[in-house]
Order: C-alpha cells, then structure tokens, then sequence
C-alpha cells in the first residue's frame, strides 16, 4: 500500500452525488428555507435536522474536467515508467519487460477503453456541435487511433522477455507514445477542458460528473481511480522511480 493510500485510510469514502447534495442540505438547514426539512409536531414548535458539519460545508463535487484532468495525471505517470524503460533500454540494460507491459495494461483498459472514450462520446462531440475546436478535435482523435496500435505493439512486445533485436523498435514506440501523448494531454488540459464550460449548461455539467464517476465505479470497482493510482504506484516502486525526491535537481 502506497502513503497516500494509507494517509487516507481514516477518510470515509464520499460519492460525487453525495456531495452534489450538500447544498440542498446546506439549504434545508437555514432558517429562511425551512420548508425543506422542518418538522412541526402537533401543538409544539418547529424542528430543524442538524446542520452539517463544517468539514462537509467546505465538500466540493469533482467536476467533469476536473476528472479528466486527474486522469491524465495517471497517463503521465505512465509516460515516466516508458521513460525509465527507454533509458535502461538505451544503457544496455535489461529490459523491464513486466513493469512495462504492465503499464501499458493501464494506458489500454484506463487510458484507452475508458478516459478516451469518454472524451470521444461526451466531450469532443459537444464542442463540435458549438463549432468550438473543429481542426483540433479530429487531430486529437486521430491520435487516440495512433496511441491504441502503439499500445498493441508495445503490449506485444513486453508479454514475454523482449529479444535483443526488438530492443530498438519497443524503445522507439515508447518514445512515439511519449512525444505524441505528453502535447495532446497539454492541449486537452489548457484548451479543450476549460471549453466544455462555454458549451455545456451547469445542470447537464453536473449530470456528466455524475455519468462519467458511475462508468468509473463500474468498470474499476469501489476504489475507481484510486485503485488504479495504486496500480501504477506498485510498478514505479519495482523500478525505482517511486520516491519524488530523486527528480529534484542539485542546484
């Protein structure tokens, strides 16, 4: 188990829907609305349910690019585990076949099969319809299709002790994936997240954080995108890149 995850052992889970609520309990609490919660026994005076605690006044819902945003935070973590392989790989190491096609496994089914497709069916359409980044959006696409049959190759290349003579091409589509990915995710985070808000109303914002948290439960169970932080957190310890420390410059 990794510190973060055992730093939050003692923090109840909380659904994104249980928070979306909060500011109707917020309200229900106020005297000014007291039609949403009091009770009035028969002959005696109003009663109000508690008020919430202070800890939950200050929840916040994740949003929708806020979700994806955390989520390319996974994808950049994997990109350093394909860094750390390309670098054994150029110093004539063995190469990490396992931590690798592990990683690639992440980049497949959370990356690919899940983030992507998200993006393809509930961002990418809506801000074509607003005629909000139309030449960007079918590039970015087309680098979805680009990373899958990267990650097929690279996949292949790693489900089994890598021959010498394909050392050079796995290092290249790493490096492929790496230089394609680390633009695209900067793109999608500076310009094409920040745009779903001119393009999709408040309530249906808030519908999509709700869609996109229930897709994630099913496809990840209850841990979600904890679990699979976890996940890459495991493989960066068996290569020796867990510990932050070690990428701060001496200066």
């Amino acid at each position: 188990m990794s510190d973060e995850a055992r730093d939050n052992r003692g923090t109840p889970s909380v659904r994104r829907r249980e928070l979306l609520s909060l500011p109707v309990a917020l309200a229900c609490g106020t005297a000014a609305l007291t039609a949403c919660g009091t009770t009035r026994p028969a002959g005696g005076a109003a009663t109000h349910p508690p008020a919430p605690s202070a800890e939950q006044a200050q929840e916040v819902p994740v949003t929708p690019s806020e979700d994806l945003m955390r989520e390319h935070g996974v994808l950049k973590r994997v990109l350093l585990i394909y860094r750390e392989g390309i670098r054994r790989i150029n110093a004539g190491e063995a190469v990490p076949a396992r931590p690798l096609h592990a990683g690639a496994g992440i980049i497949r089914t959370f990356i690919e099969e899940y983030h992507e497709r998200l993006e393809e069916r509930y961002v990418f359409p809506r801000l074509v319809k607003a005629g909000k980044l139309t030449d960007t959006v079918p590039i970015l696409v087309r680098q979805h299709q680009r990373g899958r049959v990267l990650t097929g190759r690279i996949l292949d290349a790693t489900a089994r002790p890598t021959p010498q003579q394909a050392r050079r091409d796995l290092a290249a589509d790493l490096a492929a994936f790496i230089r394609m990915y680390e633009p695209h995710e900067a793109r999608e985070d500076t310009v094409v997240f920040p745009a779903m808000r001119d393009v999709i109303p408040p309530k249906e914002f808030i519908q999509m954080a709700e869609t996109f948290e229930d897709e994630e439960h099913r496809r990840f169970g209850a841990a979600g995108f904890t679990g699979v932080v976890e996940q890459v957190a495991d493989i960066e310890k068996t290569l020796g890149i867990y510990d932050l420390s070690q990428f701060t410059p001496r200066v």
